[in-house]
């Protein structure tokens, strides 16, 4: 059911001072930059392979990235996986009893449909389902 990584994503602070890390560091560039008005963050995705680093910051203190900043710091936040059929993904692990956060598929970035998946449930590691 899981196709490939589609990205890890790091908490930041300061995005541009993470784009700028990524450049210096690495020599990369952003390939695709979005505000995700939903979820209250702004991202910076670098491409690496197939699959991608996502940079997200807060775009408001009540944002969940921005919780997670305050109680945890900078660092990991989420992986994501791809899938050919997030509902079907999310129904499975429902279906076996794990706590997920998204009751429904919805929008994701980049024309995406994605769902998390509790670190409850999780071996305490924020999922995302992602279908391209």
């Amino acid at each position: 059911m899981l196709s490939e990584i589609d990205h890890v994503a790091i908490a930041v602070n300061d995005l541009e001072a993470a784009i700028a890390f990524y450049k210096n560091a690495f020599g990369v560039e952003v390939e695709h930059r979005e505000v995700i008005v939903s979820d209250l963050v702004e991202e910076a995705m670098i491409k690496v392979g197939t699959s991608y680093i996502q940079l997200l910051s807060p775009t408001a203190p009540e944002s969940p990235v921005s919780k997670f900043l305050e109680k945890r710091g900078e660092g990991l936040h989420h992986v994501g996986y791809r899938v050919p059929d997030c509902q079907e993904a999310l129904e499975r692990v429902k279906g076996e009893g794990y706590p997920v956060i998204d009751q429904l598929p919805r929008p994701g970035s980049r024309g995406t449909t994605v769902a998390f998946i509790h670190p409850k449930g999780a071996m305490g590691t924020l999922i995302e389902l992602v279908q391209p």
